[in-house]
């Protein structure tokens, strides 16, 4: 009955389109649907493999979603028909349905004939190519369904009890391989499509007004409609076509022939459906906007926004015609979530504003940074905690779910005051807005989607209260993005990251259209947010940069790596005075999932990153933190690296190793003012070219670091620390640092650490000085270069302290899974203990010596 509800929707739809202002159906109404959106805009549903479920497409003026099958209220009689005849009528309404979609696949065809003729002549419209990858799969998908519609007209016209149709549903089902290939091309068909509309004003006319036959009894001869509309019919199709299987499944007896073949092909459809499920753009329709046509859900996430000097948690949704900030209300237990608008901004009067565009600048609440890095401290506590507990009580306890709700508290904590970089927007016929995200990466891609939406011709709108609450209502139906980024939102089988090092070698880019002095910068996730790792050397004055670098970036959790491609900007008088805001134009941005079986191997993976046009080559492979750590003492005693520091200070006649002192010097000379020293990564051919000369001894090493890029160097002294056969604070003591630093009395911990000091070797004692009073210095520059002390405790702690084999072999340190757990934290707590402490004299620990004999 469903169905026949349906099809008098579409017939209704056809005498009078103008009555109706949503569409009501659920896989009908293709009709409908085209007259309502002359522009091309288009209905995309959410597809949904649940037999008692279907696509919420779209929403009443009260703000309920339209459902596909009506409440018996709703049908002839208040009854649900029964028996093969409602059966034919489902038959009947789909086959209307599938003379609309011939005659769109038709009309796409039509202008491909001409364009391919056109191709080969000295003025084509489009090159043989583009056409391919606009028209990709078109006429296969043509042929298959006029083949099945005339196969189902012939059945229906001999319609009587016993009639089978399973096998045309089988069949058709069968060649969904065909809509495997066109979906994926689509984005690129899209993306021809408007390149080529652009540059072309001939084929912009063709792809705007394409002309689609109505059906044979249809009042309307033609109607029409955009190629990019057109081309999305076929998605859409295919998750109609599995909503008419439930119904006719719905109306077919068990015993019927009919039953076991439609059966099949709804498990073939909904297999289908779920292998592309994350694929198909999610964009939904909310409701019409003032000038009558589909307003669409483009994107959504969770952004913080700052209001009055204060962090809050936004749910943003971007339509296509304005941007709408929301926040989820609180409900009474059982009932729906709801969001309350916070404001709204049409497209039309939106614009970009940068801070020399504002009077004063909104003060920004910001945590100390030890209280972020104690948050990361707790949540990998507490996620060791419940590791355990779930082994203990097999995840049944009350206590688990303390736990979780500890960690969520502590996550959303995180989440919410982790982001720095700006992103501002402004109602040019009102106030502005601040909000704050994680990454370059993240802000390019709203300000992308914005500007892109702006392109089209957007008039100003003011929706009325009435308005304004339906659309509202309408987010929690439409979001794509449903939970806040922490781990309580996720699986228990969802992957946890990867923990270690990754090695990226940037081979080079190509797709540029002008000369430009190019670089690269390379993020990862960490703890819900993006950080940057490594940054290749600018390319002056070229389209086609090749750096070859390789970088080692340190993975915390890591499921994601993202590179950026910038153009550097050397003109003085564009700097912003924001210290967040990177005035380096971006060229293009892409990321790639790192899945741990692709990049586990001993092999590098070549992989190529494509974006806006752009294409970036690069390699990777994964190396665990316990293999990368392992302590390897090098078989040639006459370099520095892996060789005992008391052989090496000896044989120089030393206190400190010279690789140390010429490292800091240098650092000092002309890196302390660089942002990220220390954490952004140098190039791994730079600091092994570095290693090599250290290690022979080359009279050159001087000239060498003068020249050399000052991440280098600082990732030669990493390296170094992590080369020595044993860490500098010693495999003896570490348990006693372990020990040490979970002291509650500040007295006895004070005691406890000075006496740990005191029991290094001298030539380990006075390098990690050295060391200590460097970083002291480097962090004093924390507001120009970034590196605070945690940050730098971050970086060299766990690299300094850490486990013998033999100790990270114990049962209690293999527990949890991943590597920021309490060992690694309180390595960074050992190193900060030591950074936070008053300046520390040699001679003054050896003199206090004697007054202490307590055994380690």
């Amino acid at each position: 009955m469903a169905f026949f509800f349906e099809a008098v929707c579409v017939l209704r739809s056809l005498i009078s389109p103008q009555d109706f202002n949503y569409n009501t159906d659920g896989y009908e109404g293709d009709g409908a649907e085209d007259r309502k959106s002359q522009d091309g805009s288009e209905t995309m549903p959410f597809i949904d493999e649940s037999p008692t479920m279907s696509p919420q497409l779209c929403v009443r003026p009260d703000g309920d979603a339209v459902s596909p099958t009506p409440p018996e209220s709703l049908l002839p009689g208040g009854h649900p028909e029964k028996g093969l005849e409602m059966k034919k009528l489902v038959l009947s309404g789909f086959l209307a349905s599938e003379e609309i979609y011939i005659n769109q696949l038709d009309a796409l065809l039509l202008p491909m004939r001409p364009l391919k003729a056109t191709a080969t002549t000295s003025k084509p419209v489009l090159t043989m190519e583009q056409i391919e990858t606009i028209f990709y799969k078109i006429q296969d998908i043509y042929e298959i369904h006029k083949e099945f519609y005339d196969a189902l007209f012939s059945n229906i016209q001999q319609w009587d009890d016993m009639v089978t149709v399973g096998h045309l549903f089988q069949k058709l089902a069968s060649k969904l391989g065909v809509y495997k290939a066109f979906l994926d091309n689509y984005k690129m068909a899209i993306e021809t499509v408007e390149k080529c509309s652009q540059s072309n004003s001939q084929f912009q006319k063709i792809s705007e007004n394409v002309k689609v036959k109505g059906p044979k009894d249809s009042k309307d001869c033609t109607n029409i409609v955009s190629m990019e509309a057109l081309l999305y019919k076929p998605i859409d199709r295919v998750t109609r076509s599995t909503l008419v299987l439930h119904d006719l499944l719905k109306h077919t007896p068990k015993e019927h022939p009919d039953f076991a073949l439609l059966q099949d092909a709804l498990r073939i459809s909904q297999n289908f459906l779920s292998s592309i499920n994350e694929e198909i753009d999610p964009r939904r329709t909310a409701v019409t906007t003032p000038k009558g046509e589909v307003r669409q859900l483009v994107k959504d996430g969770f952004l913080v926004e700052v209001s009055e000097g204060t962090r809050k948690l936004r749910h943003v949704f971007l339509f296509t015609d304005l941007l709408l900030c929301a926040k989820m209300k609180k409900t009474a237990v059982g009932r729906h979530q709801q969001y309350e608008c916070k404001w709204y901004i049409p497209l039309a009067d939106l614009t970009f504003q940068t801070l020399d565009d504002s009077d004063s600048c909104t003060h920004v609440q910001t945590l100390p940074e030890h209280e972020i890095e104690e948050m990361k401290i707790k949540i990998s506590v507490i996620k060791s905690e419940i590791q355990k507990e779930k082994k203990a009580q097999k995840g049944q306890s009350r206590n688990v779910d303390r736990l979780w709700k500890k960690m969520n508290e502590q996550e959303s904590c995180l989440l919410l005051h982790s982001p720095t970089i700006p992103f501002r927007i402004h109602n040019k016929n009102g106030k502005s807005y601040l909000f704050l995200l994680s990454s370059d990466y993240e802000r390019s891609e709203w300000r992308e989607s914005i500007q892109k939406l702006q392109k089209k011709d957007l008039q100003s709108c003011v929706l009325s209260s009435l308005e304004l609450q339906v659309l509202t209502s309408s987010c929690f139906k439409l979001r794509t993005v449903h939970n806040i980024p922490v781990t309580t939102n996720k699986d228990d089988e969802e992957s946890s990251g990867l923990y270690g090092f990754l090695h990226v070698i940037v081979h080079s880019a190509t797709g540029f259209k002008e000369s430009a002095n190019l670089y690269c910068t390379l993020e990862v996730d960490s703890f819900g947010y993006f950080v940057s790792k490594a940054k290749t050397r600018v390319f002056r004055d070229t389209t086609e940069p090749h750096w070859n670098e390789e970088f080692e970036i340190e993975l915390e959790g890591s499921q994601c790596l993202r590179i950026l491609c910038y153009e550097k900007c050397y003109d003085k008088s564009k700097l912003n005075k924001d210290d967040n805001e990177i005035v380096d134009k971006i060229m293009g941005k892409g990321q790639v999932q790192l899945d741990p079986q692709t990049v586990q191997s001993k092999n590098w993976h070549v992989d190529v990153i494509e974006m806006n046009g752009i294409k970036v080559e690069f390699s990777m492979k994964f190396t665990s933190r316990d293999l990368s750590l392992k302590r390897t003492p090098s078989k040639k005693q006459s370099g520095v690296f892996g060789v005992k520091i008391s052989v090496v200070t000896k044989r120089e006649r030393s206190k400190v190793p010279y690789i140390v002192r010429q490292c800091i010097e240098e650092v000092e000379k002309r890196g302390i003012d660089e942002v990220g020293i220390y954490r952004i990564s140098g190039v791994a051919t730079d600091i092994q070219a570095l290693k090599a000369a250290f290690d022979s001894n080359t009279k050159d090493i001087l000239m060498m670091l003068s020249d050399m890029d000052i991440n280098a160097i600082a990732g030669t002294l990493k390296l170094y620390f992590r080369e020595l056969p044993e860490p500098l604070l010693t495999d003896r003591l570490y348990p006693a640092f372990m020990e040490g630093i979970a002291l509650s009395d500040p007295a006895a911990k004070e005691n406890c650490m000075m006496h740990l000091l005191r029991s290094l070797p001298d030539p380990n004692l006075i390098t990690f000085l050295t060391l200590l009073e460097h970083l002291k210095r480097v962090a004093e520059k924390e507001p120009v270069n970034k590196m605070s002390l945690h940050n730098l405790a971050t970086v060299f702690g766990p690299t300094l302290l850490r486990p013998s084999e033999s100790e990270s072999n114990k049962p209690h340190i293999t527990l949890a899974s991943d590597i920021w757990s309490h060992d690694v934290m309180a390595q960074v707590q050992v190193l900060l203990y030591y950074l936070q402490h008053p300046p520390i004299s040699f001679a003054e620990l050896k003199r206090n010596t004697l007054y202490f004999s307590t055994d380690v």
